[in-house]
């Protein structure tokens, strides 16, 4: 089963981790995104999340895919939030199952590194001083490519 969400709402690791359940599978992996408290020396308030959610949602489901032909998975949930995030709570959450770990393990890698990559979601960081700046995703291909 795969399960992609863009939500507005807290996101529950708990919920999360057991929708990826499986009595056939002896692990599940998870990556939790959550917002921290600084970037360098700027002392972050929160993040602001916006994405083109129906484009969203279909490349999370080609991950989804994706993922399923270089590993032997059960199942694979995807949730990442907009709107306000504030700090220590999760902004994405992904969580894999499958019958041993290190596929589980390796899946989940490879799927935050491609959600960063591809999904059209966008981070704005607020700061303590008052300023906001919209940031880009190290992962994302047009800021290695040349001009």
């Amino acid at each position: 089963m795969d399960y992609v969400s863009i939500s507005k709402q807290e996101i529950s690791v708990e919920e999360v981790a057991a929708q990826a359940s499986s009595p056939d599978c002896g692990a599940i992996s998870l990556f939790i995104g959550t917002t921290r408290n600084h970037v360098q020396a700027k002392k972050v308030v929160y993040l602001v999340y916006e994405a083109y959610e129906p484009m969203a949602v279909k490349e999370m489901k080609k991950i989804c895919d994706e993922m399923r032909q270089k590993w032997p998975i059960k199942h694979v949930i995807m949730v990442h939030r907009v709107g306000a995030v504030p700090i220590r709570e999760a902004s994405v959450v992904i969580a894999v199952s499958s019958e041993h770990r290190q596929e589980a393990q390796e899946a989940v890698m490879w799927a935050i590194d491609n959600l960063k990559a591809r999904v059209p979601i966008w981070k704005k960081e607020y700061y303590e001083d008052g300023e906001k700046v919209w940031k880009e995703n190290r992962e994302c291909p047009w800021r290695n490519s040349s001009p």
